[in-house]
């Protein structure tokens, strides 16, 4: 039976909202630059966020899983099942000039146009998965406070993006109260910590990178993650393969332990979830305020990483280094807010 034409889809970052009364765009408050589905999308990212550094760490970390690159494969895996049996279904479209009853997924100049998106994407998955593991959850946060510097210059660098002083001082209180937080871990492991920085620095080249192509290649945030997935899943099928990762996997004794099991599919579930919630919220505000978000998080990425993992201990030093970093990015979420 032929779906009705008329379904509900999923919200999608391209199609514009409806112009409202009087003209002008809805915000959310007055004199606000984002949209109240702009608003939507940061809170979901922030939400996934966190539970999916729970999840991998404790893959990683507490059933001492050997490859995060077999993780970051099984994710890529379920992306592209759920986007298949929801494209088939016609719950979703890839790009705005699809029509419903289209079967048409993605074409071969549009998978070419988007490759550097996948080959950045493929890079900060890799990096990000393998920084978990090589620092304790709360100095990976404060680490990863620091992605919003990278970005700002990689945006500058790509668009010639420029920002006002109240941002610029806020991004600052950000990294002041990073180094702040992580100054008691001064004996810190230099290639957990490389790892770290080097995620940073592929995150904010894959979320510039969103921003320029994601925008100009007629797909919406389905149809970018369909693309990752298509052109990023046999290479890093091929790279685990002979690395002996797929090896590993198969002697690893809790693999088919339900427990584990349980880990590893909510853990492909929010990786979906983030990365939808990642394109949406960078092509919907920017990728700065995507970074920014990710600042926000942490608080309670922190909070519940020192109750199930353990991590820095709890002392004047490290809680006003945190308070000062949460402090500059709720600076930056008002500037945002409000237009400064």
């Amino acid at each position: 039976m032929t779906p009705s034409t008329d379904r509900m889809s999923l919200p999608v970052s391209d199609p514009p909202p409806p112009p409202p009364r009087g003209g002008a765009e809805q915000r959310v408050f007055k004199g606000s630059t984002m949209t109240p589905r702009g608003a939507y999308a940061a809170v979901s990212y922030m939400s996934c966020a966190v539970m999916l550094v729970l999840f991998n760490k404790a893959a990683l970390s507490s059933y001492s899983f050997p490859s995060a690159n077999v993780i970051t494969l099984f994710q890529m895996i379920c992306s592209c099942c759920f986007l298949y049996v929801l494209r088939r279904w016609k719950l979703i479209s890839f790009s705005s000039g699809d029509a419903d009853n289209s079967t048409r997924f993605v074409s071969l100049q549009t998978l070419i146009h988007t490759s550097p998106l996948a080959l950045t994407y493929l890079l900060y998955m890799l990096a990000t998965m393998e920084s978990v593991r090589g620092v304790n959850v709360p100095m990976y946060t404060t680490l990863r406070r620091t992605t919003v510097v990278f970005t700002m210059f990689v945006e500058f660098i790509l668009v010639g993006q420029r920002y006002s002083r109240p941002v610029i001082g806020s991004v600052a209180l950000i990294v002041f109260g990073a180094f702040v937080a992580g100054s008691r871990d001064l004996s810190f492991d230099a290639y957990g910590y490389s790892i770290v920085f080097l995620s940073n620095i592929t995150t904010a080249i894959y979320l510039a990178t969103i921003s320029r192509i994601g925008k100009s290649s007629g797909l919406n945030s389905f149809g970018l993650m369909w693309c990752n997935g298509i052109l990023c899943g046999p290479v890093l099928l091929f790279w685990t393969f002979i690395r002996g990762d797929l090896r590993m996997t198969m002697n690893f004794p809790y693999l088919f332990a339900p427990g584990f099991l349980i880990v590893l599919l909510l853990s492909c579930m929010l990786a979906f979830l983030l990365n939808y919630s990642i394109f949406l919220n960078t092509t919907l505000n920017s990728a700065v305020t995507q970074t920014i978000c990710g600042n926000l998080k942490d608080i309670f990425t922190i909070a519940l990483g020192w109750m199930f993992f353990g991590g820095l201990p709890f002392d004047l030093l490290n809680v006003i280094g945190q308070i000062l970093g949460f402090v500059g990015s709720g600076l930056y979420a008002y500037f945002k807010l409000f237009g400064k």
